[in-house]
């Protein structure tokens, strides 16, 4: 608007000037001599024309001159104004577009460490201070500052979130660098925000799956996602509706509310059970749930299909405005995965008790049944030979005695293999030392537990290998005739090592390989196949007349 103010008038007037001052100058000289004409007197007519071209020319001369002189300056003037409006446009433009970059770094950060970086290196390039420091009141923070200028004239603005962004510039702070200080600040703080969010969600998700990989309880894991989901969302009601062997949903597990409404499965549920994503409950569904205004719900899908349904409810309307959907969708899928497990481990549980029946009856059936019966028919045979035989008769007596002796063992050896061991309560290595030390007070055998490095394995990995001790040492009681037997657990940086080694009898392994341990219930295949399984590795080494070593390795769980 400046420029053309000057530069308008200034146009008008040249074009004025041009159009008007030769015609006026013709006009003016005509009058003039025909003035001067009308004197008559030739010396007066020198003099008057001496008059007026000697001053009149030349003021006329400077005043247009001097017009156009103004002219010129002020043309110069909006040419300088114009050059720094275009430099002005191209710091706005370079501000721009370090704005743009800062905006898509804020964006892309993964962390609040990376969003504190990026800010300050952003925060210098777009305010052109000399140096830049973001401060967060976590204490976190960052700063960047430029060498080539000298940063004396300091600038602070409040971050919303909580902290600070400090500026420091080369030349006194003016109120667009203030005003840009604050927005700067602003947009720091909602990125801030956003990244404490996203690791609140990690947060979140990692306690889920941790929950999920430790229980193998269904309705306390249902109990731990769907609280942690109820809290995330802030939920005051949920409910779990799970789809059995027929492929109908049935009431699981309810929290909250008046709990004789989820006897039957609402409509609802059963319209996300179709669903393929979240849904919000309208107001009627809400309300026949009997928790106000507010519901909405998950399907639990997981590769396989549908696993059930999880409802979260709130007693005002609109409360689930602003849930994090895919989040608790997630969730909600990570618990569907875990119904999965825990279904498989109760199924795997119930076979095994399946198994270990069968296993029991069929020593039974094989072993003490029948030495029991062998004793009845010597008892037999003692009393009919008792009179016409007292030697045989009391031969045959001992005989008997040992042999009930020794499925008196058999029976307390079988039962201690049975003895249920408590593995989460004490622990891999106080459960070894307890079960070790009460194996050779039972066996009256000498034994040695070592434990050398650091072991960690996980809870499962943990099961396998103590089953494969109680294995080994259930062996060494029944066919090695040993004297002791030495257990070592060693941990290295890769691998935990179980070593158990007895001084008895030893054996041929390819000869036996296949066959099932009478106590354990597995073979030495088995027992192998189970290592693999796990990523392991399991082997016997043994000839007859040179005792049995057994070494089973697993890998190390990753610290965390």
């Amino acid at each position: 608007m400046r420029i053309g103010a000057l530069v308008g008038p200034l146009t008008q007037r040249e074009q004025l000037l041009k159009r008007l001052l030769p015609p006026l100058i013709v006009v003016v000289v005509l009058v003039v001599e025909l003035v001067i004409a009308q004197l008559r007197n030739l010396q007066l007519e020198f003099w008057a024309h001496l008059l007026f071209y000697g001053f009149a020319g030349p003021t006329v001369t400077f005043f247009a001159l001097d017009w156009i002189a103004e002219g010129t300056r002020a043309r110069l003037r909006a040419e300088a104004e114009l050059r720094g409006l275009y430099e002005q446009l191209q710091r706005s433009h370079g501000q721009l577009q370090h704005m743009q970059a800062l905006m898509r770094g804020l964006t892309e950060a993964g962390d609040l460490s990376a969003v504190v970086d990026v800010a300050a290196r952003g925060a210098r390039q777009v305010s052109g201070a000399a140096e830049a420091t973001v401060r967060l009141n976590s204490g976190l923070g960052a700063a960047y500052h430029d060498p080539a200028q000298q940063a004396t004239h300091p600038l602070t603005a409040s971050i919303p979130s909580g902290g600070t962004l400090a500026l420091r510039f080369a030349h006194p702070p003016t109120p667009e660098d203030t005003a840009l200080a604050h927005s700067l600040a602003a947009e720091i703080g909602t990125a801030v925000q956003a990244a404490w969010q996203r690791t609140q969600d990690l947060m979140t998700l990692h306690s889920v799956d941790d929950s999920i990989r430790a229980e193998r309880n269904m309705r306390r894991l249902l109990t731990r996602v769907t609280g942690t989901m109820a809290e995330r969302a802030g939920a005051d009601f949920w409910a779990v509706y799970l789809m059995d062997q027929d492929g109908i949903l049935r009431p699981e597990q309810v929290q909250g509310g008046d709990q004789h409404v989820y006897v039957a499965v609402p409509a609802f549920a059963q319209r996300v059970a179709q669903a393929a994503e979240p849904l919000r409950a309208t107001p009627d569904e809400a309300e026949a749930f009997e928790w106000g205004d507010s519901a909405i719900g998950f399907p639990m899908r997981d590769e396989a299909g549908l696993v059930g349904v999880l409802i979260l409810g709130h007693a005002a309307a609109g409360a689930f405005a602003e849930a994090n959907m895919p989040l608790l969708a997630l969730m909600a899928s990570q618990a569907a995965l875990g119904v999965r497990n825990a279904r498989a481990y109760l199924y795997s549980e119930e076979l095994a008790i399946s198994d270990e029946r069968t296993r029991i009856a069929r020593e039974i059936h094989d072993g003490v049944a029948q030495s029991l019966a062998f004793c009845a028919i010597k008892l037999d045979v003692v009393a009919r030979q008792i009179e016409k035989d007292p030697v045989r008769a009391e031969q045959e007596v001992r005989e008997a005695g040992a042999l009930l002796r020794e499925q008196i063992q058999e029976v307390r050896r079988s039962i201690f293999a049975l003895r249920p061991i408590n593995l989460e309560k004490y622990g891999l290595l106080d459960t070894l030392r307890m079960y070790v030390h009460d194996f050779g007070e039972q066996n009256k055998l000498r034994t040695t537990l070592d434990v050398s490095g650091d072991v960690s394995l996980s809870k499962g990995d943990e099961a396998i290998l103590f089953r494969i001790l109680q294995e080994s040492l259930n062996n060494v009681a029944k066919h090695a005739q040993a004297g002791s037997v030495s257990v070592a657990l060693s941990g290295g940086l890769q691998w935990v090592q179980l070593r158990v080694q007895d001084d008895g009898q030893g054996f041929d392994p390819r000869q036996v390989s296949g066959r099932v341990s009478s106590a354990g219930g597995l073979g030495l295949t088995q027992m192998a196949e189970r290592m693999q399984s796990r990523g392991g590795e399991y082997a016997v080494i043994s000839e007859p007349g040179h005792g049995t070593l057994v070494e089973a390795r697993l890998p190390q769980s990753e610290q965390g």
